[in-house]
Parts: structure tokens; C-alpha cells; sequence
């Protein structure tokens, strides 16, 4: 029998660990445990997982440390828990290489999902085609062209990029800072009214209730998603 991927549980308080050992390995992942940072780190140095599920919280080293330490030579996801109230905490684990973040308390369904398009980018499977689908949109990333409900949608050139980059990173959440420097370049990092506004013309032009999107997605105070399930 094919044993599913290795992910790594660095989380001090046990009954999340126990909660998340029942969830994961009910879906066929094999998972090791780590109660301490520094621990979660040996562990991952004797036998890389695919995937390491980092609490912020620890009573060793901060999170934040440990994600550092892990970025220094891990290339697999890294997805963090994070209580709530944490928002610039979840845009410095955003901006030091987390691939995800899901907020305590969470549901078992969200956090599967958020492991499967983690590991489904780290797999490369985003580059196999450069059509991208999801419901009514359609974009060919080959012809620069989106059809929304069969009808072909025009994009100005950095509304374009802007979609573009959240289709590359289908699922994650990315922050302000991150579009800001991917679309319109370093300098423009701090100009959090620019990714306003062209996420608003976006969603009327992809939306069918630009008040209730089903693709562009905000995460309050961090950033923005383009759903991926």
C-alpha cells in the first residue's frame, strides 16, 4: 500500500495535536509530532516531510523563529496556526515563507483543503496547463484571455497581472505587501490603495456579486486569495 506524504506537527498543546494525528491520518497521511520548536526542527532536519504544519505559539522558540530556520533550506509547504487577532503576525509568516495560514479554532474540512492545494503546488501541478478553471472563469494563461460565463472578459494590463499572480498561487492567501511587489514593483509596497482598487475593478468584472465574491477572496488586515477549491 502507498503511504501518503509525511507532515510534520509542530504544536504545543496536545489536544490539537491528538485532534490533528485522528484528522490526518483518517485521510492516509502519515504525520510526525513535535511539542517544542527546536525539536520540530531536529525532526525535520533527520527525515523532511512534505508538508510541516507550524503553531506560532511555542513555548521554546516563536514561531516565527522556527519558520525562519526552516526557510533557510526547506522548500516544501509550510502551512501556520495562528490564533485570532494575529493579523500582522500572519502577514510577517506570509512575507518569511509560509504557504498558508488557518486561524484557531478551525474545522477539519478548511484545514484538509488548505493542505491539499499546498501540496498540490508543491507537486508543480499549477504548471501543467496554462488553462486555469474554476467555475464560470476561464483563463488561458498562453493567450492572456478570460472568459467569464462564455462571454470573454477585457482586463487593462495590470489587472491582468494581478489575476495572473493569484491564479500562480491558486489557494494561498498573499499579502498586500507580496501583490503589491510582484505587480507593480518594489517601490510601490506601502501603496495598499492601488491593490484596492484594482481588486474592486476585478470583482465587477468577474464577479456576479462583486459584494459577495466567489473567487477574489480578502483575508481581513493580510491579504488576498483566489479560492483554489
Amino acid at each position: 500500500m502507498t503511504q501518503g506524504p509525511l507532515i510534520l506537527v509542530i504544536e504545543d498543546e496536545q489536544p490539537i495535536r491528538r485532534f490533528l494525528r485522528a484528522s490526518l491520518t483518517a485521510e492516509g497521511y502519515q504525520v510526525q509530532e513535535a511539542e517544542m520548536g527546536g525539536q520540530g526542527l531536529r525532526l525535520a532536519r533527520q527525515q523532511p516531510p512534505d508538508l510541516v504544519i507550524l503553531d506560532l505559539g511555542l513555548p521554546d522558540v516563536d514561531g516565527q523563529e522556527v519558520l525562519k530556520s526552516l526557510r533557510e533550506w526547506f522548500k516544501a509547504p509550510i502551512v501556520v496556526l495562528s490564533a485570532r487577532g494575529q493579523e500582522s503576525q500572519k502577514v510577517n509568516a506570509l512575507d518569511y515563507g509560509a504557504d498558508d495560514y488557518v486561524t484557531k479554532p478551525f474545522g477539519v474540512a478548511e484545514l484538509l483543503a488548505r493542505l491539499r492545494t499546498a501540496l498540490r503546488h508543491s507537486s508543480g501541478g499549477m504548471e501543467a496547463t496554462p488553462v486555469y478553471t474554476l467555475g464560470e472563469l476561464h483563463v488561458d494563461l498562453g493567450a492572456r484571455r478570460v472568459v467569464v460565463g462564455g462571454e470573454e472578459v477585457h482586463l487593462t494590463p495590470l489587472e491582468y497581472k494581478l489575476l495572473a499572480t493569484l491564479i500562480k498561487h491558486a489557494g494561498k492567501v498573499l499579502t498586500h505587501r507580496y501583490l503589491l511587489q510582484e505587480v507593480w514593483g518594489p517601490g510601490h509596497a506601502e501603496e495598499t490603495h492601488y491593490l484596492r482598487v484594482f481588486m474592486a475593478n476585478l470583482r465587477r468584472k468577474l464577479e456576479a456579486d462583486p459584494a459577495r465574491p466567489r473567487y477574489l477572496l480578502t483575508e481581513p488586515a493580510v491579504g488576498y486569495r483566489l479560492a483554489g477549491e
